[in-house]
């Protein structure tokens, strides 16, 4: 079965020597499928986004920390960020050295900024007031601020991270006091980093933003470390013709910001990019099984174990992601054509269907439990195995036992087309392990 990802990757037989039907009948349903060659793909394309010898590429571990997943990024080269004690032993877990870890943190006790100082090469803080925790736990150490340039970028107001209306970062106004901290504590300034947001196409305001701390670097003498953030997008809305982003004119604008820095000053420092979602999130199809169909006045809905504690982002933040009805063993129904017409699975998959408007929906009692509203599809039907597609990123990551629910298991299509079990599926036991008797 092919499934056609973004143009600078071949098709790729996504589930390998398996079936949709025989992968959820194997490990059960819902169940996140991986494919381990369109992964390593991400991986590369974004290492060679810049030529610049100190350039370096720190995945963001909050997108999808399964060891499996990040034992593959780490081979691919990449380092990682971290923001909380249990990220960092995911990445312990996968191999990933203290020398390949920044910590990232947000609004910390002292105890986790003394575990960051252990277990982390550098760790930076978003304000003043975390400022002072970090002294008072490590004086005469090296530390790393989070700035806020004032430029916001994303495709949801809650994730944008920069600006006036957020959380994160020490504006300019702030910096004095942040200098006084650092004598009062005899730090060592070594880095500064930025976010401007999560899945932005349009990469003017990242390039803007980047320009903006690499001025704010040289009020900065001697650091060593520039980090631009990540939050590159990719087209979730791919069957409407959504392109996914020109990386490699992204990376040419980038490079000439970077080299103009160094003919400027005399930085000889690296440069760091934090991206995630687009790392993982195509290499993800979440599959669920149809329970009920039914119609409620004008609207068809179609009833999956696909609810919002298993995939939050539609809920969440209105998110959009295609969805396929994959059918039964033995006959499919249509996937998303790709733009020119291409039907992104074969015909020996494809069982004809009558399109029409459905509602995809879950099994969690709250009535904004829907994955996908009035979606033109082939008519689903009881039995149905449907896919989520680019369900990467921010998929079992968020994942939780609302309604105690159980969060389902991960399966990884290595290179070879094989698949095994990565994260198996929540139990009863699981659930109870936690209420002391």
């Amino acid at each position: 079965m092919t499934l056609t990802r973004n143009h600078d990757i071949p098709d790729a037989d996504f589930f390998g020597r398996s079936t949709p039907e025989e992968l959820t009948e194997n490990f059960g349903s819902p169940l996140y499928v991986y494919n381990e060659n369109i992964l390593r793909a991400r991986c590369r394309a974004l290492k060679a986004l810049s030529a610049d010898p100190g350039f370096k590429v720190c995945y963001s571990t909050k997108a999808n920390g399964n060891p499996h997943l990040l034992r593959i990024i780490r081979e691919e080269g990449l380092a990682a960020d971290a923001m909380s004690p249990g990220e960092i032993a995911v990445l312990r877990r996968a191999g990933f050295p203290r020398k390949d870890i920044c910590y990232v943190c947000n609004n910390v006790s002292r105890d986790e900024l003394a575990l960051a100082c252990r277990e982390a090469d550098h760790v930076s803080v978003d304000s003043v007031s975390q400022m002072e925790s970090f002294g008072q736990v490590n004086p005469g150490g090296e530390i790393m601020i989070r700035v806020n340039p004032g430029i916001g970028a994303g495709h949801h107001d809650k994730v944008i991270t920069a600006g006036k209306n957020t959380k994160f970062g020490i504006v300019p106004d702030d910096f004095d006091a942040a200098r006084d901290v650092l004598r009062k504590y005899r730090l060592t300034l070594i880095g500064l980093n930025q976010h401007v947001g999560s899945l932005f196409m349009d990469p003017k305001p990242y390039l803007d933003a980047a320009a903006w701390l690499l001025r704010t670097a040289e009020r900065f003498p001697g650091i060593r470390l520039i980090d631009f953030g990540g939050g590159f997008g990719i087209p979730y809305r791919r069957h409407e013709g959504e392109k996914a982003p020109n990386m490699r004119a992204f990376g040419q604008k980038f490079d000439a910001l970077l080299d103009a820095f160094r003919a400027r000053t005399d930085y000889a420092g690296a440069f760091l990019i934090e991206p995630g979602r687009y790392v993982t999130a195509e290499c993800s199809v979440l599959l669920g099984r149809v329970h009920a169909v039914k119609n409620n006045g004008p609207v068809r809905y179609v009833g999956t174990d696909i609810g919002f504690n298993v995939l939050v982002r539609p809920v969440m933040y209105d998110a959009f992601h295609e969805v396929v009805v994959y059918g039964r063993q033995g006959g499919g129904a249509p996937g998303p054509e790709r733009p020119g017409g291409e039907s992104c699975f074969p015909a020996a998959y494809v069982q004809e269907r009558p399109l029409m408007t459905q509602t995809i929906v879950g099994n969690i009692c709250e009535t904004g439990d829907v994955s996908a509203r009035d979606r033109e599809l082939p008519e689903a039907a009881v039995g149905d195995v449907v896919g989520v597609l680019d369900a990467g990123a921010y998929g079992q990551a968020m994942s939780s036992n609302y309604n105690q629910r159980l969060r389902p298991a991960e399966v990884l299509i290595a290179a070879d087309g094989s698949c095994r079990l990565i994260r198996r599926r929540d139990t009863v036991e699981d659930l109870l392990a936690v209420y002391p008797e």
